[in-house]
């Protein structure tokens, strides 16, 4: 017996040891062996996979949910790469990541990250959503418009997901596609998708293929940087590709550096609070009056983006260009300074003027959102405000553009003519400014308040 014993141990630590050198040659672990679904697991909707042909194909059925084929093994950092095709009368289709189905989140819903597979013309192949009831779309193509070329239907595309920490990235064919800053989820399974069908959706079963499936988990190291825009969820925090486009905090999280009251040289009593790393606007029906604040540096062309969230009736914003010596003179002096503005308001107070809802040119131009772009009140908000050297103008709102103009256009003139600035010479069209923080208009919350300066022909 003790003889059996030792040959058997033997041999397990045999195995082991040539499954770690196999795989510290190789540098990649296989998930899908090319003959059955061994190692895999099928979750929610009853949909049909099977192994053949060397692929794992997906056969969507009608009337039933999300469904998803998983793996047992759990990762947490790691680059997977695999090849994907998929009937172009399909839905969609995605690769999850870093996900779990567990039966104290809905009943066993599986929940995390997806690498989208998108063939319809909106072109979001790459793009990562939050599967499973959460927060939804997290990066889009809109953010990369060069990202929506890199996919082609009615052939195979080759997906590369890296996870490092809490930095997630995603290619298509090579091309670079989503970057993801973001401490949700950092261990999971990997999943195939087959999306739930729609009324909409054309009649008949379509699939989706999935062939040549490996991760790597030892000795990796993350792709060099790209230069495709971030989105970061996490609070004040800088990351690497951030800072190597050029961005920075322009505000701390922690201290007023940088910022000053209106028409003071310092930041004093203004009404201003740090909670839970968000500056914090007073609430206008508390006993403490909230007043503006702003940058002591003057800014030209620029991305700013920022999170901010909103309370119920709250009503503020954010000025750029702004200049002490252009003021609202119907206002007394210290209350309100005239310029350019990116609109917070609560969308749900009733008898809202077009050009007064969230993220509109402020009593100039409206937003126009899409339903993806808009939050729950009491949710964050990430914004940016883009302006280039050549004045365009840009408002985005959780990742989807609302709003362009050009300064100094003709359409532009037109618009401050039919507004409350019609009476203020050159309006908004100083060639640099503060940018300010309203403060006045109900209890507002911001945090990462990041800039990039640009310059001559930089976008």
């Amino acid at each position: 017996m003790m003889k059996f014993s030792t040959l058997f141990l033997l041999i397990i630590l045999n195995s082991l040891y040539s499954y770690c050198v196999a795989q510290s040659k190789t540098d990649w672990l296989t998930l899908f062996n090319g003959k059955d679904l061994t190692g895999w697991r099928e979750l929610n909707g009853k949909h049909k996979w099977e192994a053949k042909d060397g692929m794992i194909i997906g056969t969507d059925v009608h009337d039933q949910p999300n469904g998803f084929l998983c793996t047992q093994q759990e990762y947490g950092d790691f680059i997977l790469e695999l090849e994907v095709s998929i009937d172009t009368l399909m839905n969609n289709s995605g690769v999850q990541f870093r996900s779990r189905s567990t039966a104290d989140f809905l009943n066993g819903r599986v929940h995390g990250y997806q690498m989208e597979i998108d063939p319809k013309p909106q072109r979001w192949s790459g793009s990562i959503y939050d599967e499973g009831g959460r927060r939804g779309w997290l990066y889009t193509t809109e953010l990369n418009e060069p990202g929506k070329r890199a996919f082609k239907n009615n052939q195979w595309n080759k997906y590369r997901i890296e996870c490092f920490g809490t930095t997630m990235r995603t290619w298509v064919n090579g091309i670079p596609i989503a970057h993801l800053v973001d401490a949700e989820s950092t261990k999971g399974f990997i999943g195939l998708q087959l999306h739930a069908n729609n009324p909409t959706d054309p009649p008949g079963s379509h699939q989706v293929r999935f062939r040549n499936i490996r991760i790597k988990t030892i000795d990796i190291k993350p792709s060099p940087p790209d230069g495709i825009y971030v989105v970061n969820t996490i609070p004040n925090d800088l990351s690497l590709q951030e800072k190597i486009s050029g961005y920075s905090l322009l505000w701390d999280g922690k201290t007023s550096k940088g910022w000053r009251d209106v028409y003071k040289s310092g930041f004093g009593e203004n009404g201003w609070e740090i909670k839970d790393s968000a500056w914090v606007t007073a609430d206008r029906t508390g006993t403490t009056s909230g007043k503006d604040i702003m940058t002591v540096k003057q800014f030209g062309a620029f991305i700013l983006k920022f999170d901010c969230k909103l309370t119920t009736g709250a009503n503020s914003g954010v000025k750029y260009f702004v200049g002490e010596q252009i003021k609202d003179n119907r206002l007394p002096m210290g209350a309100a300074v005239a310029a350019l503005e990116y609109q917070l308001t609560d969308d749900s107070v009733p008898g809202l003027a077009a050009n007064r809802v969230l993220g509109s040119l402020a009593d100039i131009m409206p937003a126009q959102k899409t339903r993806f772009s808009i939050k729950k009140t009491g949710e964050w908000n990430q914004a940016i405000i883009k302006v280039f050297p050549d004045n365009q103008v840009e408002y985005w709102l959780n990742g989807y553009k609302i709003l362009a103009y050009k300064r100094g256009s003709a359409a532009y003139f037109d618009l401050v003519a039919k507004s409350k600035y019609k009476d203020l010479p050159g309006f908004g069209m100083a060639a640099k400014g503060h940018i300010l923080l309203e403060g006045r208009g109900g209890r507002v919350f911001f945090r990462s308040i990041k800039i990039k300066e640009l310059y001559k022909n930089q976008k």
